[in-house]
């Protein structure tokens, strides 16, 4: 097994590569009782459209597919549902679809090899019939109803839809009641049988274990598959600029929310190192001890510090800044004021102070088994190497972290979402 490790947090984790494909992640946590698996398939919202390796063929899917099979997928041919036979194990399990991943995890201190087998034998036996489909259809759209309702999804979405014109990253993670209509047990089949091999695949186990017996217990439960050539994903070309500034919905909230976003268009470039700089960026700016964030409280238009949040693939980037306010409006009038001041004087010591702190969080991560693995299995699909955060944090400087605010924190690129009052 490849070894690679942080010295600074004295933390290691084994990788393997299969022989189907498969990518094995081991991260042996000592003195833990918990222990914590998460598999998952490279397979999201946005890959609608694709090109089928064995065939050739073109194939494009209606929205929300991943989640549509996601959903599916504890559902057994001996009629049994694996989530009910984990939670009779006494196991915490559950499952989750991204834009850009699809993962089935769980999380126990007992019970471990009986939830590995269950773990790995639904994913690996889809069981979908005309009928388990069309029932599934109307779950799906009372889940779609409630994301509809919900004041925090509505506002995200449409920040999404100001930030980009025509990106897959705009397509709801469950579809739309039309879209799902239109799925059946072959769409199913054929996307199960494309994304769920191997070798578009990672699995990844952190817990009090020797590297190389669970690697053998993994190893045993694998179902032999061919090994497939790369998917073809085919999204829209990248595209300059934002769609909108602003958009406004009005629903049933106590006070209206907001989310003040930055389109990154340096898509691809010092990933990690970029990543850092706007996390300690983010902190100065809104972040519990800033002026900015004083000085909003003080004034009564914020009444806790903004949310922060840096998304970033391949085919799409952006910062998210999110809260609840009297007047949103001013306070992004604040907000960009506070970044054009930032630009034009940074302090080294309140910059050196943020820094240590945001590598303080990046430490804590490591306490959980759970932030562990799936911090590594999101960061195996972005193409990073997650100990790379703690390994490259002495590279951000403050003179590289000026060249990120002007690049990235550019009001040119900044949208405004906005929830109000009904």
């Amino acid at each position: 097994m490849k070894l690679i490790e942080s010295t600074r947090i004295k933390e290691k984790a084994y990788i393997e590569k299969l022989e189907n494909g498969l990518t094995v992640i081991i991260i042996p946590k000592e003195n833990t009782k918990k222990k914590y698996v998460i598999w998952g398939t490279h397979f999201g919202s946005i890959d609608n459209r694709f090109i089928m390796p064995k065939t050739n063929e073109e194939v494009f899917v209606p929205d929300g597919v991943a989640h549509f099979l996601e959903h599916k997928m504890f559902e057994q041919e001996n009629g049994k549902n694996s989530l009910d036979v984990l939670m009779s194990l006494g196991v915490d399990a559950n499952a989750y679809t991204t834009n850009n991943h699809t993962a089935y995890l769980f999380e126990t201190t007992n019970n471990f090899y009986e939830a590995l087998d269950e773990l790995m034998d639904y994913v690996q036996h889809p069981y979908f019939t005309d009928e388990n489909v069309e029932k599934e259809k109307g779950i799906i759209a009372q889940e779609i109803g409630m994301y509809d309702d919900d004041p925090g999804w509505q506002l995200y979405m449409n920040a999404l839809d100001c930030m980009y014109k025509e990106n897959a990253i705009k397509i709801d993670i469950a579809g739309t009641v039309e879209s799902i209509s239109k799925i059946d047990k072959d769409v199913l089949y054929k996307c199960y049988n494309t994304f769920y091999n191997p070798s578009n695949m990672a699995l990844v186990v952190c817990g009090e274990f020797n590297p190389e017996e669970i690697l053998q217990e993994i190893k045993n439960r694998i179902v032999e598959k061919e090994n497939q050539a790369e998917i073809k994903r085919i999204y829209p070309e990248s595209e300059k600029g934002i769609n909108k500034k602003y958009k406004e919905t009005k629903m049933q909230v106590s006070k209206p929310i907001f989310l003040i976003g930055f389109k990154d268009e340096t898509l691809g470039k010092d990933k990690i190192k970029k990543h850092i700089a706007i996390e300690i960026l983010m902190n100065m700016l809104v972040g519990k001890s800033s002026a900015f964030y004083k000085n909003m409280y003080d004034e009564g238009l914020l009444l806790a510090p903004l949310d922060m949040d840096y998304e970033y693939t391949d085919n799409y980037a952006h910062v998210m800044l999110t809260g609840q306010s009297k007047n949103p409006k001013k306070v992004q009038e604040e907000l960009l004021k506070e970044m054009n001041n930032l630009k034009q004087n940074m302090d080294s010591q309140y910059f050196e102070r943020i820094k240590k702190k945001v590598y303080g969080d990046y430490v804590v991560e490591y306490n959980s088994v759970a932030d562990i693995a799936r911090m590594f299995l999101s960061d195996y699909f972005k193409g990073v190497n997650s100990f790379d955060y703690i390994e490259q944090y002495n590279e951000v400087s403050i003179e590289y972290t000026k060249e990120i605010l002007k690049e990235i924190f550019d009001e040119k690129n900044c949208i405004m979402s906005v929830v109000n009052i009904k």
